[in-house]
């Protein structure tokens, strides 16, 4: 198979989607790899290294799209890449397509193109692997960006999340505790903050109170526990994920207006459309706003601002799952394993997922019809 890695152009995302390792793997395998040049330069790969591996560096995003049969990338094309999509063609990546612009769906439809989706590609369990490395490096960035907002200088409150002895510490609210929550929870609890944590699942509450040793507040996730939590907050951080859905909406704007001014909320969830009402997607060039007096970080891709951490994390867990595809193609990789199967959003101009179907107001056919033709 030919694999093609272009260069990301989402503004100031570093990160690439194969490192020297994933391309060692393929090309061993006889692949053919095809590197945009600097395509790694934002993680600190030099083309070099791609080539001592046995990767093609080409010069242009055009050639890589247009030779490749199989894309791997960290972000969802944007609109300067919906016209180098060829017929057919596999894109691997995170896509969020209930959250982004509607014309990629269409793109892709139109396309026939195939979405692999890191953000469903989901075991038995429940788990998503894919998402997992980032959701952890989003979820301890929140704290810390949160942090830098509470300063006076960037429009927060002035508040020292940790306090010192004397003054009350910051309090933080983190609603989910999935793993973007308890990543939070983990470096805000670790900056000395008081710290609360919102779910609705309570086995899941009582593993974190028993991770936390009694250090953060858990508690069921509500109407009124939201309400309170919130307004009593310095910091509020949203990591609700509903796997390819778009987030719900759990903090209101009337609740965001009951906030002190300077307060600060980081919604982790904004690429799925967001859990706070009030938020929209920024960039890392202009993170945040601010309504009714609370500041808003809320760039869609935050580990982008730490991709010599974000894209080995990443490219860890999607290496394996690439190597499939292309040794065994994409049907029979599908027909192989259910997870992979999970994270086909689109397939052969349909959409083949069931939440993003429902969410953007498209029909859904089950994968198993797409396949064989049946729609």
């Amino acid at each position: 198979m030919i694999v093609g890695v272009p260069k990301e152009i989402k503004t100031r995302e570093y990160r690439v989607g194969m490192v020297p390792a994933g391309v060692r793997a393929l090309t061993s395998a006889g692949h053919t790899v095809l590197v945009e040049t600097n395509a790694g330069i934002g993680s600190g790969i030099p083309d070099s290294e791609y080539q001592r591996v046995g990767a093609q560096i080409i010069a242009t995003a055009d050639e890589v799209w247009k030779r490749a049969e199989m894309v791997v990338k960290v972000k969802e094309p944007i609109a300067p890449e919906y016209e180098r999509m060829q017929p057919g063609q596999i894109i691997y990546t995170y896509f969020h397509l209930a959250g982004v612009d509607p014309e990629l769906t269409k793109t892709l439809i139109k396309k026939k193109a195939t979405a692999v989706a890191y953000e469903t590609l989901q075991l038995d369990d429940g788990s998503l692997p894919l998402l997992k490395p980032m959701s952890e490096v989003a979820g301890k960035m929140a704290i810390q960006v949160g942090a830098a907002c509470l300063e006076k200088a960037h429009g927060g409150k002035g508040i020292l999340l940790g306090g010192v002895p004397g003054v009350r510490r910051g309090r933080v609210t983190v609603i989910g505790g999935g793993v973007v929550g308890l990543c939070a929870a983990k470096v805000a609890v670790g900056m000395g903050a008081e710290v609360t944590i919102l779910d609705v699942n309570l086995e899941r509450l009582t593993y974190l109170d028993d991770v936390f040793l009694g250090r953060t507040s858990v508690l069921a996730s509500d109407t009124e526990s939201i309400a309170k939590s919130v307004r009593e907050s310095d910091l509020v951080v949203g990591g609700v994920l509903i796997p390819g859905g778009k987030a719900p909406k759990l903090v209101s704007e009337a609740l965001i207006a009951e906030m002190s001014p300077g307060s600060v909320v980081v919604d982790v969830a904004v690429d799925q459309g967001g859990c706070i009402e009030t938020c929209k997607p920024t960039t890392h060039d202009n993170p945040t706003f601010v309504v009714h007096g609370v500041v808003h970080y809320c760039v869609a891709n935050m580990p982008g601002a730490v991709p010599q951490t974000s894209t080995y994390a990443l490219t860890n867990t999607t290496r394996p799952y690439a190597r499939k595809i292309a040794d065994m193609g994409l049907v029979e990789a599908i027909k192989s394993d259910k997870a992979l199967a999970r994270a086909i959003n689109t397939y052969n101009g349909h959409i083949t997922y069931e939440a993003v179907a429902k969410d953007m107001g498209y029909e859904y056919v089950p994968l198993t019809d797409a396949l064989a033709g049946r729609k």
